[in-house]
């Protein structure tokens, strides 16, 4: 309507005031309900032209949208592991901060395991004690055996210095294998004392190290029985009570609203522009928002990434053959938005429903004097009419509460 009223001033006006003060004809006379076609036919040809045209050039080059908002992510609240509810600290709708705990499952399994891992670690701690003393006990028995074989290696050498006549062979022979023996018995001392300390120093030190780690395992689980919060926020649907049965899959205890932060919905919005606007619509462009959460505002905005694909369009591998026909939708640009001013959408509600608007903006290349004069005029009308849907957005704006209140619920 807008656009018909401002072509009208161009053309139906002006062929008007020419039929009726150069060829004098009046209204009601020569001009009437009748003849006004005829009359005006110029005029009237020229307006319905030029508001086509109008309209194609402004919601082309300035598109706009009523699919836009500020999208927020919701965090299901969650166990790792399904079980009871042993203990609920928070209440529905009560605001969070990130760590507090929200509720916690039946632990006895896991306390269970904590303490079989906590008995492991004690007894891998008394056997170092028990091998401490297996290794004394060896030096005592490697002393023993050096002292058995300098005794027996002091007769074998006492005697091997008599004559043959007072000492047989028999007898040095005897002497000689209790010297080897006595031998084999500090060997084994001794190897009895490498096996001690090898136990002490590798074998009960990796069994220990896989103790810690058991028992840190059981604390983890232990832990995971205590749900905490996140991030800031507000808990939603949260209607546990002790004894509720709670899954990670099938039954969610509830879900929390960030308050702060990308995905609480207070420093973007996401809106779905026609497929039309790919060819306009980049990151830095400059747009405007209308939200029904803070209505006859209109807030500057920025285009700061656009999707690269149409989400109408995904494929997800199944056992049907996709039909083309079937996608009756042709889907929407998705268009992500930032204000351009920082706390623009302070107080806009996340989820709002809002309109936008986006600008096509020609400045830097109409500065460059790089084009010819028939682009130039082209460029600058299309800066020009961005003014209209301007105008519009905020006619919007102002009829919004009206249309919102009186038409929508009567």
């Amino acid at each position: 309507m807008l656009e018909l009223i401002f072509c009208s001033l161009v053309t139906v006006l002006p062929d008007y005031l020419f039929r009726r003060y150069r060829q004098g004809k009046r209204w009601g006379h020569e001009i009437n309900f009748f003849t006004v076609w005829y009359e005006l036919r110029w005029g009237i040809t020229a307006c319905l032209v030029l508001t086509v045209t109008l309209i194609t050039v402004v919601f082309y080059f300035h598109p706009s949208t009523t699919n836009a908002g500020p999208y927020f992510r919701t965090i299901p609240i969650l166990p790792e592991g399904g079980g009871r509810v042993e203990e609920v600290f928070v209440k529905n709708g009560e605001p969070v901060a990130a760590g507090t705990p929200l509720f916690s499952l039946l632990d006895s399994s896991q306390l269970a395991a904590v303490n079989v891992a906590k008995s492991q670690l004690a007894q891998i701690e008394a056997a170092f004690a028990q091998a401490n003393i297996q290794r004394e006990a060896a030096n005592a028995a490697l002393l023993k055996a050096q002292s058995a074989l300098k005794q027996a290696e002091n007769e074998l050498d006492k005697k091997s210095k008599l004559s043959s006549q007072l000492v047989s062979q028999i007898e040095l022979d005897r002497l000689t294998n209790n010297v080897a023996q006595k031998q084999g018995g500090v060997q084994s001392a001794l190897a009895n004392i490498e096996a001690v300390e090898s136990q002490i120093s590798e074998v009960l030190p990796a069994q220990r190290e896989s103790a810690r780690r058991a028992l840190e395992q059981a604390e983890v689980e232990l832990g995971k029985t205590i749900i905490y919060a996140g991030v800031d926020g507000e808990v939603a649907q949260f209607f546990l009570q002790r004894g509720d049965y709670v899954n990670p899959i099938l039954r969610p205890a509830g879900v929390l609203i960030p308050s702060e932060g990308p995905e609480s919905g207070r420093y973007q919005i996401a809106a779905g522009f026609n497929q039309l606007a790919t060819q306009v619509i980049k990151p830095g462009t400059l747009g405007e928002v209308v939200c029904l959460s803070d209505p006859f505002k209109v807030i500057p905005m920025v285009v700061t990434r656009v999707q690269p694909v149409v989400a109408a369009g995904q494929l997800k591998p199944s056992d049907t053959l996709l039909d083309a026909q079937q996608r009756a939708r042709p889907g929407t640009l998705t268009v992500v938005m930032e204000p351009l001013y920082q706390e623009g959408l302070k107080k806009v509600m996340p989820g709002s429903k809002c309109i936008a608007n986006a600008y096509t903006n020609n400045h830097e290349l109409l500065a460059s004097g790089e084009l010819g004069m028939g682009e130039t005029i082209f460029l600058h009308i299309v800066d020009t009419v961005g003014l209209v849907h301007a105008i519009i957005l905020r006619i919007q704006a102002l009829l919004m509460p009206v249309q919102m209140l009186v038409f929508a619920n009567h």
